[in-house]
């Protein structure tokens, strides 16, 4: 058996929309206020994409500053995975559309659905083949334009999320931010707690799910807050047993953008210091897949990490699914 190469992150970008929504927004649309918002959830604002903007104009732009930063051509590239639940269209993925406007024509590529957890489930595809040696290097996207399948009436959810997309390039034998540990898992008996109900094969759209707005996505809040607490907090744990390590030799934490209390609460039970973990939602809310590229381009961007620390990848979103990955800087 052919030993396993390493694989380190090259290049990484992000991007998100002009257009803000704030708080004081929402009070327009729905009983809320900035006050509510803030103090049940830690976000401020969030982006919303145009509405000639698709999910691969987004991972566009974040694909091209991570290609720049990794100093390739798209012609270099040999896989894109793009992890989204708001794809261009049904057929065919995203991934095509990505190839077709970045120019990438000797990459094979595909889109991952999984929600909250579909970078790291990227990751670990990418990771795997990478390590393997059936390719030498994969671009991997989080991207989701989730405003276009909000229920703008429910303030249980519709002040959550926004529209965002963080990219990421891996490659074999790269030296810095090498992948030391990765694991991905679910829940399937919990699949009701986040999803969309309609548009699917077993519910296609129609006029009476339209007008039910079955179509849009709904979320069992209590539900999903103590499953991500609980989970938040045995991931990293694990994660750094499998390698030896404890909180303390942990330099970034950068968690899926859920929630701010959800945040506080797990980190308070791993004993790690605020400051060593990345919070960005309070400017871009939940933008699922997106959520951790994002964070991570600017934590490398603010200068945050220094030659050999750990950084901590957590999420967990509909499935219930979760995933991390720890990586040495």
């Amino acid at each position: 058996m052919n030993q396993l190469r390493t694989v380190g992150v090259a290049g990484t970008g992000h991007y998100v929309p002009e257009r803000v929504l704030s708080n004081h927004d929402l009070e327009g649309m729905v009983e809320t206020s900035d006050e509510w918002i803030f103090t049940r959830t830690g976000m401020r604002e969030r982006r919303i994409a145009g509405e000639d903007q698709a999910c691969s104009d987004l991972c566009y732009e974040a694909a091209r500053q991570a290609l720049q930063d990794a100093g390739m051509a798209p012609e270099e590239l040999q896989l894109i995975v793009v992890a989204t639940v708001t794809p261009d269209q049904l057929l065919p993925s995203t991934a095509a559309f990505l190839q077709e406007k970045l120019g990438a024509w000797n990459a094979g590529g595909w889109d991952i659905n999984n929600a909250c957890t579909g970078f790291l489930s990227a990751l670990s595809t990418a990771y795997g083949m990478i390590a393997s040696g059936s390719v030498d290097n994969a671009l991997i996207l989080g991207a989701e334009v989730l405003s276009r399948i909000i229920n703008y009436q429910d303030r249980a959810s519709c002040i959550l999320f926004g529209d965002g997309a963080g990219a990421m390039v891996l490659k074999a034998d790269h030296p810095r931010g090498q992948i030391i540990f990765n694991t991905t898992g679910m829940d399937g008996s919990q699949w009701d707690a986040i999803q969309r109900s309609a548009g699917g094969s077993r519910r296609p759209i129609d006029h009476e799910v339209l007008e039910t707005k079955k179509h849009l996505m709904t979320l069992k809040g209590n539900e999903v807050f103590r499953f991500a607490v609980a989970k938040f907090r045995s991931l990293v744990t694990e994660s750094l047993e499998a390698t030896g390590h404890t909180p303390r030799d942990i330099g970034m934490v950068v968690p899926h953008q859920v929630n701010i209390r959800i945040i506080d609460s797990a980190m308070k039970k791993l004993d790690i210091d605020p400051d060593r973990i990345y919070v960005n939602l309070d400017r871009y809310g939940n933008t699922s897949a997106a959520s951790i590229p994002i964070a991570f381009d600017e934590v490398r961007g603010k200068g945050l990490l220094k030659e050999g620390d750990l950084v901590s990848f957590v999420a967990f979103g509909a499935g219930l699914s979760w995933g991390s990955a720890l990586l040495r800087w």
